[in-house]
């Protein structure tokens, strides 16, 4: 059973997500709610929760400030928000779980699922150090995203992926200090997540970093190479584009 805590300042709202979580997550039982950051504060001191569905605007501070007056934090959380398209990227970066209002059943239930596991690696403290420096940092040079490995997630700053390469249903992350990590995300997610100015889907297979490419060979679509000393296809329909990133028309 999976103790949980519902932070938002709309009771309605409350009752909805009460209602969609007895219906369709049994397991999750509520022991408290909040209607602003000031006093989920002392709940969540009272109850210990390990899971915490937490709305992003409330009135006399948002849900960031709330995170940043508890840390260390040692639960796991889903935001509920309606926040613009920049935000939800830093939430997929940090590898964290957002519902958009209003709550879909088959997304809460997946967001539930996935709030389990990272219960059992409990890894929350920093992916949410990740998810503040990436919301403060709108550089998006400076952002970071959350790979796996063995032991859970490692963070690792975008301008040091060379390249993305899709492999079956996995994606193979390479860095340039020769590191290679495997993720059970498909490169398509990773392409309407990472910022358009520094990375580019070059072909079916490959995201490259537009940074670290050294070299372009002619031919129908062409060949790029690497700093990495991979030789990758360009789609013949992305060539255009590709030289145009390089003021090449």
């Amino acid at each position: 059973m999976i103790n949980a805590l519902i932070v938002d300042d709309e009771p309605k709202n409350i009752r909805i997500l009460q209602g969609l979580l007895a219906e369709s997550c049994p397991d999750v039982r509520i022991t408290g709610e909040a209607v602003s950051a000031e006093t989920a504060m002392p709940l969540i001191a009272e109850k210990r929760p390990d899971l915490v569905f937490l709305d992003i605007e409330m009135p006399h501070g948002n849900a960031f400030d709330l995170l940043d007056r508890i840390m260390p934090i040692d639960f796991e959380i889903i935001f509920i928000t309606a926040f613009d398209a920049y935000t939800l990227k830093a939430f997929k970066y940090s590898a964290l779980d957002y519902l958009l209002k209003p709550v879909s059943i088959d997304e809460l239930k997946t967001a539930v699922i996935k709030a389990k596991e990272r219960i059992r690696v409990k890894n929350i403290n920093v992916q949410l150090q990740n998810l503040l420096f990436n919301i403060n940092k709108p550089n998006s040079s400076l952002q970071k995203i959350a790979l796996p490995n063995n032991d859970g997630l490692v963070f690792v700053q975008l301008s040091e992926i060379i390249r993305f390469e899709a492999k079956g249903g996995y994606t193979y992350v390479h860095t340039n200090d020769n590191q290679k990590f495997i993720s059970s995300r498909i490169i398509k997610e990773y392409e309407e997540i990472l910022p358009a100015d520094i990375f580019f889907r070059i072909h079916n297979s490959h995201i490259i970093n537009l940074n670290f490419v050294k070299k372009y060979h002619k031919g129908r679509g062409g060949l790029i190479e690497m700093s990495d000393e991979a030789l990758i296809e360009v789609a013949t329909r992305r060539k255009e584009e590709f030289l145009g990133k390089f003021g090449y028309k």
